[in-house]
């Protein structure tokens, strides 16, 4: 059926989604945007051991595992990891995920090197704080769970699966998924808000507005976009190295489903994106956000390839955030590409702090989910 669904989808009913899409053609932005960054914006020598960089490196680690562009693509990861190698840690959620280039690079080279420093990244991590619930804290100072954090940790923590076959690895990012759950996750929607303060003592991140847990749940009362789809990359990516009669899957699959029926009918028809805070759409102060609508399409592209979200029903959706994406917030840089209308990095407030960040056109993690999108948006579309 899925097959047979993608086929059905004519050129003209994709392109009328976008009276504006057929005035502005991109001949692959996916490796137009994949140049920019390896070639101008972040050279693999000028790399930083942080989460930004870090989400461009596993869009590679990907396209290898995929041999796609492997020739010039692994290079780029073996030079980043060893620039930043005597800068590796595991001891903050964002530091993490800048190892799962380590651990793929221990599979992939066989170099005992990277594998014993991807292992000392995870003794490093299982010494975060954590929360009463046993969720690793975002912050150091303080212990707080944020939705940013499933992603960060999970990504390594499936990489290191991926090179050892060890189940308990798979099983440490369910249980950080679910810890985080019982924290963030309205059940009612299925979104995640995105902070959770495990006791009284005043956020001391300068980034976040203040008082933002001072309220008898101890969290912030929005779902934030890019937040909810750093969940539903963590849900898919999870789902692709589980079998079905997994004693995960069904509650993976549940929570992946009730996520993405919320959003569908909160995507913007005109551009094709979700917005800033998705579930506001078109309000006064509010903006189109385009890491989250790339993050949002992939998952929901991956759900169908993985045989868990029906075709016929997502199809549409994904081919709106394909085309909006191209026609609203792609532009020239030089002979590449790079992005536009990308939420800057955010932390926890009210509905006005999410209105009012800043919104910038070059960030490496949105290249990374962009070119994810890409890649995940091709594949199925050749099965």
């Amino acid at each position: 059926m899925k097959k047979n669904f993608i086929t059905c989808l004519s050129l003209l009913s994709i392109m009328s989604l976008f009276s504006c899409s057929s005035e502005k053609e991109f001949n692959n932005w996916g490796d137009k945007l994949t140049q920019y960054v390896v070639e101008d914006y972040m050279p693999a020598k000028d790399y930083i051991w942080n989460w930004n960089e870090a989400v461009f490196l596993k869009f590679a680690v990907v396209r290898c595992e995929n041999n796609i562009d492997k020739d010039y693509l692994l290079p780029y990861i073996q030079t980043a990891v060893d620039s930043t190698f005597r800068d590796a840690n595991g001891r903050h959620p964002n530091a993490v995920i800048s190892g799962l280039g380590l651990a793929y690079l221990a599979q992939a080279t066989g170099e005992e090197r990277y594998r014993e420093k991807a292992f000392e990244i995870f003794e490093q991590y299982k010494n975060i704080p954590r929360a009463s619930n046993g969720g690793v804290s975002h912050r150091e100072e303080v212990i707080e769970l944020w939705d940013d954090t499933v992603y960060m940790v999970g990504e390594f923590l499936m990489q290191m699966y991926k090179l050892t076959g060890n189940k308990e690895f798979l099983q440490e990012a369910i249980s950080q998924l679910k810890k985080h759950a019982e924290k963030l996750e309205d059940p009612k929607t299925g979104l995640w808000y995105h902070g959770w303060d495990n006791d009284t003592i005043p956020s001391q991140d300068p980034c976040c507005q203040p008082g933002w847990a001072e309220n008898p749940n101890r969290r912030n009362n929005e779902f934030w976009g890019r937040g909810n789809g750093w969940i539903l990359m963590t849900l898919v990516d999870l789902m692709e190295l589980l079998p079905e009669n997994d004693e995960d899957y069904a509650y993976l699959k549940a929570s992946l489903t009730k996520k993405v029926n919320t959003l569908y009918p909160l995507q913007d028809e005109k551009t094709g994106h979700w917005y800033q805070l998705p579930v506001y759409p078109g309000e006064k102060g509010n903006f189109i956000e385009s890491s989250s609508t790339a993050m949002y399409a992939y998952a929901a592209a991956k759900g169908i390839a993985l045989g868990i979200l029906p075709a016929d029903k997502y199809m549409p959706m994904i081919e709106r955030a394909y085309v909006g994406l191209e026609a609203n917030s792609l532009q020239p840089a030089g002979e590449f590409l790079k992005m536009k209308n990308i939420c800057d990095g955010t932390c926890i407030g009210d509905k006005e702090y999410y209105y009012n960040r800043g919104i910038v056109d070059s960030r490496a993690y949105a290249f990374g989910i962009a070119t994810m999108f890409y890649d995940q948006y091709h594949q199925l579309k050749a099965e």
